[in-house]
């Protein structure tokens, strides 16, 4: 029996499952996933709180297992977003006590090879930044579904300053016009689909997405490549990107972005003996990982009161 005046909460799952997929073309092509996946299952199993009582407990091995098998159903290429769904809606279906299922996944970025200029029928290398998606799935059919990008690395070594902020006495950074800007960008967006019978059904529609939201993100931070774009700070670059992805894309409701500032710092040497050394010219830095400045935003769109 439960104890009274306690209130319960509870969910379980298996984390980290780590399964790779090849798909096997006729034209003797291959392509290649590997996925972490993680579940967290919403299940009415309170005896097994209550009381020594495991009759209604799914395994978190047999959850392990569940990601295998529906791995090897996917006959066609799939979207890490797809997996998602489609893992947690079987977990939903298939077991009457369980509500609700959250399946998140990275999918690690390996990338075709080309040689002689040519795409490797079979040949994959490892990227740098992931592909995340976290899909939660009622039994009712109704969905919230999230995609992102985590680990993405960019900098340019001019058009970016810092001016005009709070100054007082223990301020000792210098205002400047012409610093190098780098940063690892960790977006995470939500996808306004609310129910699993509601998302396109187009083959690799969510990877195609993400390839173009990764895309707009790049070329706002950047600006054109013969001139670029000036960034006064990380947040109005951060703003402008969110902003960019949201214009650009009428089925991602908000977006989430985090964007350290990770400093290069300009060498000057000196000594008394030689007090210029070594004198700075926007040439020389010392690359630093910490401290860094931490700029995090959600955007999203306001709703309509008519």
């Amino acid at each position: 029996m439960a104890e009274e005046g306690l209130r319960l909460e509870q969910r379980h799952g298996k984390a980290r499952v780590r399964v790779a997929r090849v798909w096997r073309h006729d034209d003797g092509s291959h392509h290649f996933v590997e996925w972490s996946v993680s579940i967290s299952l919403l299940s009415h199993c309170l005896s097994s709180y209550h009381r020594d009582d495991n009759s209604d407990i799914v395994a978190t091995d047999t959850m392990k297992n569940t990601v295998y098998v529906k791995a090897k159903e996917c006959g066609d290429r799939i979207s890490v977003e797809e997996f998602a769904i489609l893992t947690g809606k079987h977990f939903c279906s298939f077991y009457p006590q369980v509500f609700t299922a959250i399946v998140r996944i990275i999918e690690k970025p390996w990338e075709r090879v080309c040689v002689d200029g040519k795409p490797h029928l079979h040949g994959f290398k490892l990227g740098s930044e992931s592909h995340t998606t976290e899909a939660t799935v009622q039994k009712s059919g109704s969905l919230e579904l999230t995609s992102g990008v985590s680990g993405l690395a960019l900098l340019k070594t001019t058009q970016s300053g810092f001016e005009r902020f709070v100054r007082d006495k223990y301020t000792i950074l210098p205002e400047t016009r012409e610093r190098m800007l780098a940063t690892e960008v960790n977006a995470t967006w939500r996808y306004s689909y609310d129910s699993v019978a509601s998302v396109p059904n187009k083959g690799l529609y969510f990877s195609d997405k993400f390839m173009d939201v990764k895309k707009v993100l790049m070329e706002t931070f950047f600006g054109p490549p013969e001139t670029g774009v000036y960034s006064p700070s990380v947040q109005r670059t951060l703003y402008l990107m969110g902003s960019a992805v949201l214009r650009r894309f009428g089925d991602v409701s908000w977006i989430h972005l985090k964007m350290p500032n990770i400093h290069f710092l300009p060498v000057n040497l000196s000594s008394k003996e030689n007090p210029s050394m070594v004198k700075f010219k926007d040439d020389v830095y010392l690359p630093t990982d910490e401290p860094h400045g931490s700029i995090e935003a959600t955007l999203s769109r306001i709703a309509s009161k008519m």
